[in-house]
């Protein structure tokens, strides 16, 4: 199966990145599976109804959220009738929507996609992932109730990221990393299988700070003293994410590369 995920869309300028690209991308690439991170891409602050919709019609099968999920208030009902959108299986048990669900693929495949947000770092105390994610992937093994699965693992820290990535090697085809929006140079697959990339990367403005307008980052950073709301950056985006070929009898990875597609950032995919 060719899989590709995609990192935070942000903003305006992520959401034209998805909408000029990936309808191309699902074509020369021959995907069979794509899932999207959406939590930043209406004004850098959660996933709107509306935008939702326009991620879909590009070409997203799944969209993942993350701890912006709801941000955006119409997100609370819309999670409940949208079953391809995804957010964190550790958040609150009182949340709309669930973490983990399984996906038609084209062929009569099925695809797991489960997101999990980390500890470390965070401002919140969400429930202990490697729980959550054990209980997932006991549930749903590749080779016998999927043919892939797909973890997202939203957070601030590296070490977690990387360490979600080991837990959950030989179980899971794809283990990703989103939040921090800048794309980390290691993908790869692991001992047992998985297809690894700390950060995703986001589809977003690179001439920013991590997806929003320069200006008042800067000046917080240098006075300390906040001015005006930050906003999302506004000029051409970067697509960002990773590209992955699996064996569908094994779930396993057999091929990853990372990809960036327009703006600012070199270029890269599968040849």
């Amino acid at each position: 199966m060719k899989i590709l995920f995609l990192g935070d869309v942000m903003g305006r300028s992520g959401r034209a990145a998805i909408t000029t690209h990936l309808p191309r991308l699902r074509t020369e690439w021959r995907l069979d599976f794509v899932v999207v991170n959406g939590e930043n891409a209406t004004s850098g602050m959660g996933l709107s109804g509306e935008h939702a919709k326009l991620l879909f019609e590009a070409g997203a099968d799944v969209v993942t959220l993350g701890d912006h999920a709801f941000d955006q208030k119409d997100m609370l009902a819309y999670i409940e009738k949208e079953p391809r959108i995804i957010r964190p299986i550790n958040y609150s048990k009182a949340a709309p929507g669930v973490g983990a669900r399984v996906f038609p693929a084209p062929g009569g495949r099925k695809v797991l996609v489960a997101q999990v947000l980390g500890q470390v770092f965070m401002k919140r105390p969400f429930d202990d992932p490697f729980s959550a994610l054990d209980a997932v992937l006991r549930q749903y093994p590749m080779g016998g109730q999927v043919n892939a699965s797909l973890i997202d693992i939203h957070c601030e820290a590296t070490s977690e990221k990387m360490a979600t990535g080991h837990f959950c090697d030989g179980r899971a085809s794809i283990v990703v990393g989103t939040h921090t929006h800048v794309p980390t140079a290691d993908a790869m697959i692991l001992p047992g299988g998985t297809a690894y990339q700390s950060d995703a990367g986001m589809c977003g403005d690179y001439n920013s700070v991590i997806g929003m307008d320069k200006v008042e980052p800067l000046r917080r950073f240098i006075t300390g003293m906040p001015k005006a709301r930050f906003a999302p950056a506004a000029e051409e985006a970067t697509l960002s994410g990773l590209y992955v070929e699996t064996d569908d009898r094994t779930g396993k990875a057999t091929r990853v590369e990372m990809v960036r597609q327009g703006g600012r950032l070199a270029q890269a995919g599968p040849a």
